[in-house]
């Protein structure tokens, strides 16, 4: 094991500091999802999109700044993100009484930048995902502000495993678990703390075509950027691998897979026509992958789905889903 991964004793120590802001997300059978893929799957969705801030993100954000020293937490935080990594430090940042100022890409949801100004913080916007990464290395020199990383480091990797953690105590049993792929802060955290915790259990990533970071970071075995990202799943759209994030995926997790963003809008529109959710395209990546490319070989067992977020106001999500199959 990297010596740089979550142990699980460091997990349960970090879930348990968690407790007062963090909802330990419920686990529901979806009999709906086996019957329209057959193959003998048992699925099970872990609803991260109930958690607080409406995403996973809560939890490495929380993570990061429980960490800050009196001296940091004074001179506060910043962050840059498409918006679920910014809602989460905005409300990271007033549970422990500092202040946050967060880039935003200009095309980022309004939805989400209001629920993020709704936490207290300061918004500034940038042009695209490259532009947001250089403005917020500014604020940092100029500010002193602690940056605090949508997807890499450790105290993320911890924050994150302790999803991982969580899966595992819920469904001890599964055979594989399924996870959409941004930066990898949450892939490499949860898949470190399920691989440790079951070693048979199978941890597969997936992507959209339209922003494969991590497959390229596989193929070349280093850490790789891209130049556009072309995807509807905003929060899926890291330009770049960080070295953590992949150090810990290329460990622990098995495969990795591609979806399409046609597949996202289908599963989007199924979601909310089968099972009354209107979850966001990144929620559904990995239920995408396992009705196309997964199915048969996944056949009878029992799969995780991590439904990891639903900050996605009505106008999108009627623009973006698939609503007529």
């Amino acid at each position: 094991m990297i010596a740089t991964a979550p142990t699980l004793p460091e997990v349960r120590e970090l879930a348990v500091n968690l407790q007062p802001w963090v909802v330990r997300t419920p686990v529901l059978r979806c009999r709906a999802l086996e019957d329209a893929l057959g193959n003998g799957l048992e699925i099970h969705a872990k609803l991260e999109f109930l958690q607080q801030t409406g995403t996973f993100k809560a939890r490495g954000a929380l993570s990061n700044l429980l960490s800050l020293d009196a001296t940091q937490r004074a001179a506060g935080v910043t962050a840059v993100s498409a918006g679920n990594h910014a809602i989460a430090t905005a409300f990271a940042a007033r549970a422990v009484g500092t202040t946050a100022k967060v880039v935003m890409m200009k095309s980022a949801n309004p939805f989400r930048v209001a629920r993020c100004e709704q936490y207290g913080a300061e918004i500034v916007t940038a042009e695209d995902a490259h532009a947001a990464f250089e403005l917020v290395d500014e604020i940092q020199q100029k500010e002193g502000r602690v940056l605090i990383h949508p997807f890499e480091g450790p105290n993320v990797a911890r924050g994150t495993a302790t999803l991982g953690l969580e899966i595992h105590e819920q469904v001890p049993d599964a055979d594989a678990v399924i996870v959409a792929i941004g930066g990898g802060g949450l892939c490499g955290g949860m898949a470190s703390a399920v691989k440790q915790a079951n070693p048979r259990c199978q941890v597969i990533g997936v992507e959209p075509a339209g922003a494969d970071t991590m497959r390229r970071s596989f193929a070349s075995g280093k850490p790789e950027r891209i130049d556009r990202v072309d995807t509807i799943a905003d929060s899926l759209g890291a330009p770049f691998a960080g070295p953590l994030s992949f150090a810990l995926c290329r460990e622990f997790v098995d495969d990795l897979v591609l979806v399409s963003d046609d597949d996202l809008r289908r599963w989007m529109g199924w979601y909310f026509h089968e099972m009354k959710m209107a979850l966001e395209p990144a929620c559904v990546a990995g239920t995408a992958a396992l009705a196309d490319s997964l199915t048969g070989r996944l056949r009878g067992r029992r799969v995780v789905l991590i439904l990891c977020g639903s900050n996605i106001d009505w106008e999108s999500f009627e623009r973006l889903a698939d609503l007529d199959t």
